[in-house]
This record gives structure tokens, sequence and C-alpha cells, in this order.
């Protein structure tokens, strides 16, 4: 299944406001439901947005696949980007004074 599939699911459990916007949103449980289910995705991080808005990142250890979500204070969650060949890395913060 493809992630044009996987964005018309969700835009259908939205409802017609988010459809009508063409945002891929649905319930968080939902999403993350269907991430694991269709991609093998899991929560790979996450930090808080404006106005309260939780953004994380899913991914898939096994396909490389990854997709961002945004999930507002109403618990409805909007696919941002999705891709492939993800990667995990923690680059160290470079020496103070050091012009790089």
């Amino acid at each position: 299944m493809n992630r044009y599939v996987l964005a018309l699911a969700l835009a259908s459990l939205a409802g017609p406001v988010s459809a009508q916007q063409g945002a891929a949103c649905a319930p968080r449980d939902a999403v993350v439901k269907r991430l694991a289910e269709a991609y093998g995705e899991t929560r790979q991080s996450m930090g808080l947005g404006s106005q309260g808005a939780v953004i994380e990142v899913f991914a898939s250890d096994t396909s490389g696949s990854w997709t961002i979500t945004v999930t507002g204070t109403n618990g409805i969650t909007c696919l941002i980007a999705a891709g492939q060949a993800y990667e995990s890395m923690a680059d160290a913060l470079p020496v103070p004074g050091n012009d790089a």
C-alpha cells in the first residue's frame, strides 16, 4: 500500500472538514495503528511545536520508511511528510569557538 492510499484512508476517517482542506488527518490512535500495521513504523522521536502541537517522527528500521506527523490539542493527527531511507543519527555539537 502506498502513501497516497494511506492519506486517502486517513482523510476519510477525519471527516468532511479535514478532507475538504486536503489534509490527511485522523484521530492519533488510528494514525499510529495504520503506520505500524501498514509500514512497520514506530515512533522514533517527538517534540513540542507551536500552540501545544506534538511533532513526531515514525520510522521503520526494516524498510527505512518514515513519516512526520503533527497532533493538535484536539487529538487529531495529520501527516506532514513521508519518505524512504530513514537513518537515525546523533551528531555531536560543534566545539565552542571552533569556526567550522
